[in-house]
């Protein structure tokens, strides 16, 4: 296409509102603009990136003997009442009603659409495995919607769902669809990760993360220092070694001190001249069962994820200083595990094999010393809750852990027989008797996977983009647009590359060489072909890549063949 005709509304300044770099680029290289929070619109540009990554999907879904389907965005409540998730998503699930009264949700994930069309449509276990998938609008109503297409409330997923005979079956349909993620990524140009993950709201009973992995990225990853052992984990599922204890010496009495104004760790532990290891952290948070309140060590991090899966809750939020107050009679800072009656304790290993340390009294400024786990206070749960961290011995080989930061751009689940015993979706066996599914549930996020690229390829100048999903291959800049004999071999090279099956565009604007130079790095296209004074004088044209910026001099009948190899070398 000629530049002149496309809607490509380029920018110079960074919006105000974006975060992250992808969400920077792609609105100023000319492909989301911003409707409302986590909702976007996709210009024709990101249009064509989509496309290719969809492309590459269904390639690798269908190699796999996956068949394409689509279902309904809007689902009824009923269904969703059956499996027993109509609350689990709680406030991110979209909710309607129609003029009836009836209630609809927005599908954030399909999975109970899909096992009802199976418990209708299938009967025998001659129809199985099945390997049924869509590409499709997603809806979550994030709290906090940010970092552009990264975290967003409409976005584009790829989900697949694998019905089986057994355990057996699962496993191989899981196999494929790892197998077939890999090569996805692969293919996009990505540098990844694969690791075990939490299974969340989606239930089963073992994940798989697929992380690429940019400083950007919101999920934390921990991975093992031995490239034999290949261990990997979001630190969500990481389970974490309790590091041993320090002596201190037999427990000492318990004493109550003064720390006037001291509220967090580093505070308190300064006042008191103590290592922050030897403070007691107490959290307190709400659940639909109750307040219930977690510690950990002074110098540790509470997993949220992990305390949510030992306690066996739906709604897990901290609690605000008024319920603060309510439970311990003392403002934030001062919580601990001494005499807090009625609320229940969950207690990190670590913090159980601490002696003589430091914790809040419940009362303001006030924190006890020479407190023991088991004389000065009882708890009802002893769990991993703690966030694993770098240099922590692997748990598979004990080598230690070295930490990254990724984005997740898909999630592979064994999800057995949750929902299809949930539901009813059974099938009749070898002897006639009923059974029900084993399921999986696998899904990309194509419009993730956009974003997650710009993240791992860009520079000071823009975009650069992997030549299997760019917008075009090349695009041919004639210098002079007032030049008819520029433009005329400009348009001439155009047309070749075209017939050859390049991807091109034709910048034909008039506008100075130096701007069209600067929005062809900003877009990213992975070759630029430069038409001045020497392609028509002497006839060299120059052909520059835009990952490494080396130049290639060829002529204008070698130009199609010469950028046909350039491309086919996969470098790019």
């Amino acid at each position: 296409m000629r530049v002149s005709a496309m809607l490509i509304p380029t920018l110079r300044e960074v919006p105000s509102d974006a975060e992250v770099v992808s969400h920077q680029l792609l609105v100023r290289a000319g492909f989301v603009r911003k409707v409302s929070a986590g909702v976007y619109t996709f210009l024709p540009l990101a249009r064509r990136v989509l496309e290719k990554i969809e492309t590459i999907i269904r390639e690798e879904m269908n190699r796999q003997g996956a068949q394409e389907l689509l279902l309904p965005i809007i689902q009824p409540a009923e269904l969703w009442r059956e499996s027993g998730r109509w609350d689990v998503y709680g406030p991110e699930l979209f909710r309607l009603q129609d003029r009836h009264g009836r209630l609809f949700c927005l599908g954030p994930t399909h999975e109970e659409i899909i096992t009802d069309l199976f418990r209708n449509e299938v009967k025998s276990y001659r129809q199985l495995p099945l390997l049924l998938y869509q590409i499709q609008n997603k809806y979550r109503d994030e709290r906090r919607p940010r970092f552009g297409l990264l975290r967003g409330r409409e976005f584009i997923m790829k989900d697949l769902y694998s019905f089986d005979r057994d355990e057996a079956g699962l496993e191989v349909s899981y196999r494929k669809m790892y197998e077939a993620y890999s090569r996805v990524f692969a293919r996009c140009g990505l540098k990844y990760r694969v690791v075990e993950a939490d299974t969340g709201a989606i239930g089963g009973h073992d994940s798989h993360e697929f992380m690429v992995t940019a400083a950007s990225g919101e999920a934390l990853l921990v991975y093992c220092s031995s490239e034999r052992c290949g261990y990997a984990a979001n630190v969500e599922r990481a389970p974490a070694t309790p590091a041993p204890e320090e002596d201190t010496g037999p427990p000492r009495p318990l004493e109550a001190v003064a720390t006037p104004a001291r509220t967090t760790v580093e505070e308190v532990a300064g006042y008191l001249g103590v290592s922050p290891r030897r403070i007691i952290k107490t959290l307190l948070y709400e659940t639909e069962k109750g307040m219930v309140a977690a510690l950990v060590r002074g110098d540790r991090q509470l997993n949220e994820v992990k305390l949510q899966n030992a306690l066996g809750v739906l709604r897990l939020e901290l609690a605000g200083a008024e319920a603060v107050a309510r439970a311990t009679g003392a403002p934030v800072g001062f919580a601990g595990p001494v005499g807090l009656g009625g609320v229940p304790v969950v207690a990190d290993p670590e913090v159980m094999k601490m002696r003589n340390g430091v914790a809040g009294a419940n009362r303001a400024d006030t924190h006890y010393v020479n407190v023991n786990p088991g004389r000065d206070f009882q708890v009802a749960t002893v769990a991993d809750i703690r966030v694993v961290e770098a240099g922590e011995p692997c748990p598979r080989c004990g080598q230690p852990l070295e930490q990254a930061r990724g984005i997740e751009v898909g999630q592979i689940f064994k999800l057995g027989d949750k929902y299809s015993r949930a539901l009813g979706a059974t099938f009749l066996d070898e002897k006639g008797e009923a059974r029900p599914a084993i399921m999986g549930c696998y899904g990309i996020g194509v419009s993730r996977t956009m974003a997650a690229a710009v993240e791992q390829h860009h520079d000071a100048d823009g975009i650069v983009w992997p030549a299997s999903i760019a917008p075009y291959h090349v695009v041919v800049v004639p210098v002079n647009s007032r030049d008819e004999a520029q433009m005329g071999l400009a348009d001439s090279l155009y047309r070749e590359l075209m017939a050859a099956g390049v991807e091109a565009v034709l910048d034909d604007r008039p506008e100075r060489a130096g701007v069209k130079f600067k929005d062809a790095d900003l877009i990213g296209y992975p070759l630029r072909v430069t038409v001045g004074n020497r392609a028509v004088e002497q006839g060299e044209v120059e052909v520059r890549e835009r990952r490494t910026g080396h130049t290639h001099v060829t002529t204008p009948g070698e130009l199609a063949a010469r950028v046909r190899a350039l491309l086919d070398a996969g470098h790019l």
